[in-house]
C-alpha cells in the first residue's frame, strides 16, 4: 500500500519517492491553510467531545478534514478567482485539523472525573491540561519521526495515514467525495435539530419487559441518533455487535438478576443508596452495574495494553538504537522532505512545559510536589507517546489502547503518592491532572505520527507540519474547556428528592461559599470530596444547620436518570471518567466496592478468552442499551451493504456509506452542541418546542422515534448502495 504513491521525480530518505519530490517547493505553510485547519480542528474537536461524552469513543477526523480542505479551497478558487491550493496546503489543513479530535478524547476521558470525585470543574484547569498534553504529544513525537516514519517505511504501514495520503492525491488529480460528506452532515444536523430542538419526536425509545413471572426490570431501548448510527457504520458489524452484546447483558441479564436476588433483601445493600426492591432499572444499573462495567473497562484496557506489549518493547528498543546511531549532517544538507524542527525546540519546549506545570496550580501541592509532578508528566509522557506512535503505525488507532496507558499512568502515580504518604484530597487532583496530560499527550502523539506519515507519502516538509499541528493543538485545546463546561452546564439538574440527599450533615470545614438555590433562597455549598457512609461525592446546597437541601447533579457523570415526576433526564456518562475516579478513590482512600469491580474484571477476561474485544464489550456493559443499539444497527447495515456490493475491507473504508457516516457524526454532534445552548437559554428553547404535555405529565410528540430513525437509516442505506467502487482505504474508528 505505501508504495502505490505515484513517483514524480527526486527522492527522499531510503530511496522512497514521494508524490511531491524534495526538489520542488510549492506553497505549503500558508496562513490560510493553518487558519482553515485550526477552524476545522475546533469544529471536529467540539463534535468529537460531544460524541465521546455520549459513547466513550471518537472517530478519526483526518479524512473528513482532508476532503473538506480540498472542497473549500476549490470552492473559494472558483468563487473569487483565487489561486488553487496545492496538495501540501491541503495536507497542512488536515494536519492542523486532526489535533482537535485527539485532544477531545483526552479531555473527555480525564477531566469529568474531577466532578465524580467531588471537585469543581474549572475552565482554566481543563484548558491547561489540554494545552500541556497537546503540545507535549507533538514535541515528543518529533525525535521519533525518523525512527518510525522514515527508517521503518514499508514495515510500519500506518493504515490511516496512508489512506489520508491517497485521498489527498485523488483530490489533487481531480476526484473528491466531499458531496457525500456534506449530504451526511446536513442530514445529521437537520435530523438532530428536529429531534432535540423542535422535539418533533422523542430522543429515546424504551420498553420494559413485563408479564413474565420471576423476571422483572429488564428492558429494550433505542436512542434514534444520527451520530450513533454513523459510529456503528464506521466501526463495522463486528465491534458494533460486541458492544451491543454488552448492552444486552446489562439490560436483560445483570439488572434483572440483581433485581431478582435483591428483591427481598431488607434495608440497603452497599454501594446502593436505597433498597433494591424500590429501585428502577436505571438506578440498579447506576448503583451496581456501573462498578461491574468499570472493572470490565479497566481489565479491558490492561488486556489491550498487554496484547501490545511486544510492540511497546520493540518501540523502546528501536528508539534507543536510533538515538545511538551516527550523527546527522547540518540542517542545510538535509532535503526539504526530511527537515524537522530543531532538537533545541523539542528540549527547551519540553522543559518549558515542565516548568509551567511546576509554576501553575495544576498540581495544588508544594513546589517539590509540583516539580515531581512535572517530572512524572515528562517520564510517562515520553514513554506512552512512543508506545502510541508505534502502535498507531502497526495496527492503527482503532486498537490503540490509550485508556490502558492512562490507567497505567494513574496506577503508578497513585502508588508513588501512597508510598510518599501523599494521600490528601489535593493529591487526587494531582494524580488525575498528571494522567490527563499523559492521556492527551499519548493520544495526540499517535495522531501526530499518523499525520507525519501522510506528509512523508505526499512529500510534505516535516517541520512545517509540526508547526501546523502545534498551532492546531493549541487552538483546539483552548476551546475544549469551554465546550466541556457548556455541555456540563446545559445538562446539569437540581433535585431535592430525599432519596438523593445525604443522611448526614456537613462538617464546617467542608462548606465553601454560597449560592442561590432553584427556589431563590441562599444556601451554603458543600463539596463532598471525602465520601463516607450516607453521602456520595458531589455538590450539595445546605442550610444553616449543614443539612443538605438540594443536590446539584452535573450534566457529565450525573447519577439522576429521571425527575421526581418521572420525566427522563439526559446525562453524559462515558465509562472512562468513572473508571479513573473509581481507581483514584480505591487506591488513595482504600475504599472501593472491590467485589463488583472484580466481577467486571473477570467478565472482561472471559470475553477476551473467547477471541472478542474485551474493551469494546466492557464499554457496552457500561453504556445504556439505548446507546449501543443504534451503533449495532449502523454496523449491521454496513455489513449487509458491503456483502451485497462485494466490497473489500479497504474499499469499504472510503465507500459512500462510510463517507456519509462521517458527515452524520459531525452534523449530529455539532447540532447537539447547539441544542445544549438552547437548554442554557431556556426561553428560546421553549419557544421552538413542538412537544406537548400529556395526561401523565410526560411530553407527547408529533412523530414516533422508531419511524424517524428508520427514515434516516434508509437514507444511509440508499447512499451506501450507490456510487462506484472506492479507490482508497479510509480511517477506522478510534476505540481507545
Amino acid at each position: 500500500m505505501t508504495d502505490s504513491v505515484p513517483p514524480a521525480g527526486g527522492s527522499s530518505s531510503g530511496g522512497f519517492v514521494p508524490f511531491v519530490p524534495a526538489s520542488k517547493n510549492p506553497h505549503e505553510l500558508t496562513w490560510t491553510a493553518v487558519a482553515l485547519g485550526s477552524i476545522l480542528g475546533i469544529v471536529f474537536g467540539a463534535s468529537s467531545l460531544y460524541l465521546f461524552l455520549k459513547v466513550g469513543m471518537t472517530v478519526s477526523a483526518s479524512i473528513p478534514v482532508a476532503v473538506l480542505a480540498i472542497t473549500i479551497f476549490r470552492g473559494l478558487s472558483h468563487a473569487f478567482g483565487l489561486r488553487r491550493s496545492t496538495i501540501l496546503e491541503n495536507n497542512i489543513v488536515q494536519t492542523a485539523g486532526s489535533a482537535g479530535e485527539s485532544i477531545a478524547f483526552g479531555v473527555g476521558a480525564a477531566m469529568p472525573a474531577l466532578m465524580l470525585l467531588g471537585y469543581e470543574l474549572e475552565w482554566s484547569r481543563v484548558m491547561l491540561v489540554a494545552v500541556l498534553g497537546g503540545l507535549l504529544g507533538v514535541l515528543m513525537m518529533i525525535p521519533l519521526r525518523r525512527a518510525f516514519i522514515v527508517k521503518q517505511h514499508g514495515l510500519l504501514p500506518y493504515p490511516e495515514g496512508t489512506a489520508c495520503a491517497k485521498v489527498l492525491i485523488v483530490g489533487e488529480q481531480g476526484g473528491s467525495n466531499a458531496r457525500t460528506v456534506f449530504v451526511g452532515f446536513g442530514l445529521g444536523f437537520v435530523y438532530q435539530i428536529l429531534m432535540q430542538a423542535l422535539k418533533l419526536w422523542p430522543s429515546e425509545w424504551q420498553r420494559e419487559i413485563t408479564g413474565i413471572t420471576g423476571y422483572s426490570k429488564g428492558s429494550v431501548a433505542l436512542e434514534p441518533s444520527p451520530a450513533l448510527l454513523g459510529v456503528g457504520y464506521i466501526i463495522g458489524p463486528r465491534i458494533a455487535s460486541v458492544m451491543v452484546a454488552g448492552g444486552v447483558l446489562t439490560s436483560m441479564l445483570l439488572v434483572p438478576m440483581i433485581a431478582y436476588f435483591g428483591e427481598h433483601i431488607p434495608g440497603v445493600l452497599a454501594p446502593g443508596q436505597i433498597p433494591i426492591s424500590t429501585m428502577k432499572p436505571g438506578e440498579i444499573s447506576g448503583q451496581y452495574v456501573r462498578y461491574i462495567g468499570a472493572g470490565a473497562v479497566a481489565a479491558g484496557g490492561v488486556l489491550s495494553m498487554l496484547n501490545a506489549l511486544p510492540l511497546i518493547l520493540g518501540s523502546l528498543a528501536g528508539v534507543l538504537r536510533d538515538f545511538g546511531g551516527g550523527k546527522r549532517g547540518g540542517q542545510a544538507e538535509i532535503p526539504r522532505t526530511d527537515r524537522d524542527l530543531p532538537m533545541a525546540v523539542v528540549v527547551l519546549g519540553s522543559l518549558g512545559l515542565v516548568l509551567a506545570v511546576a509554576a501553575s496550580q495544576l498540581i495544588p501541592t508544594s513546589f517539590p510536589g509540583r516539580l515531581l509532578g512535572g517530572a512524572l508528566v515528562v517520564l510517562f509522557g515520553f514513554l506512552f507517546v512512543t508506545v502510541s506512535s508505534r502502535i498507531t503505525g502497526v495496527i492503527g488507532s482503532s486498537s490503540n489502547p490509550i485508556s490502558g496507558m492512562t490507567i497505567a499512568t494513574l496506577l503508578l502515580t497513585c502508588l508513588i503518592f501512597v508510598v510518599l504518604g501523599w494521600v490528601g484530597p489535593e493529591y487526587r487532583i494531582t494524580a488525575l491532572s498528571i494522567a490527563g496530560v499523559v492521556c492527551i499527550a499519548s493520544s495526540n502523539g499517535g495522531t501526530t505520527s499518523q499525520d507525519l506519515k501522510t506528509g512523508f507519502l505526499v512529500g510534505a516538509t516535516p517541520w512545517k507540519q509540526q508547526v501546523a499541528i502545534l498551532v492546531g493543538a493549541l487552538t483546539s485545546a483552548v476551546m475544549m474547556g469551554g465546550t466541556l463546561l457548556l455541555l456540563n452546564w446545559a445538562y446539569t439538574t437540581t433535585t431535592s428528592d430525599p432519596n438523593e440527599l445525604p443522611t448526614v450533615v456537613a462538617k464546617a470545614e467542608e462548606i465553601k461559599g454560597q449560592e442561590t438555590g432553584p427556589d431563590g433562597k441562599s444556601y451554603r455549598v458543600w463539596w463532598v470530596v471525602n465520601p463516607r457512609p450516607g453521602v456520595q461525592p458531589g455538590k450539595y446546597l445546605v442550610d444553616e444547620t449543614g443539612k443538605a437541601v438540594h443536590l446539584i447533579d452535573f450534566g457529565v457523570g450525573g447519577r439522576l436518570t429521571k425527575t421526581p415526576g418521572g420525566t427522563p433526564i439526559q446525562k453524559f456518562n462515558p465509562p472512562q471518567p468513572r473508571l479513573f475516579a473509581t481507581l483514584i478513590e480505591g487506591i488513595m482512600a482504600r475504599e472501593l466496592p472491590w467485589g463488583l469491580v472484580i466481577l467486571g474484571a473477570v467478565l472482561a477476561v472471559v470475553i477476551q478468552l473467547t477471541g472478542c474485544s474485551a474493551l469494546a464489550f466492557a464499554v457496552g456493559v457500561y453504556l445504556p442499551l439505548s446507546t449501543t443499539m443504534p451503533i449495532f444497527i449502523g454496523g449491521a447495515l454496513r455489513g449487509l451493504i458491503d456483502r451485497y456490493r462485494g466490497l473489500t475491507p479497504e474499499e469499504s473504508e472510503t465507500s459512500p456509506g462510510t463517507l456519509m457516516s462521517t458527515g452524520l457524526i459531525a452534523g449530529g454532534s455539532l447540532a447537539g452542541i447547539i441544542v445544549a445552548i438552547l437548554i442554557v437559554f431556556e426561553g428560546l428553547g421553549k419557544a421552538i418546542d413542538f412537544s406537548r404535555p400529556g395526561a401523565g405529565g410526560e411530553p407527547e410528540f408529533l412523530a414516533p422515534a422508531v419511524a424517524a430513525f428508520a427514515v434516516m437509516t434508509a437514507a444511509l442505506a440508499f447512499e451506501g448502495l450507490r456510487g462506484k467502487r472506492p479507490l482508497a482505504a479510509g480511517p477506522p474508528s478510534e476505540e481507545r
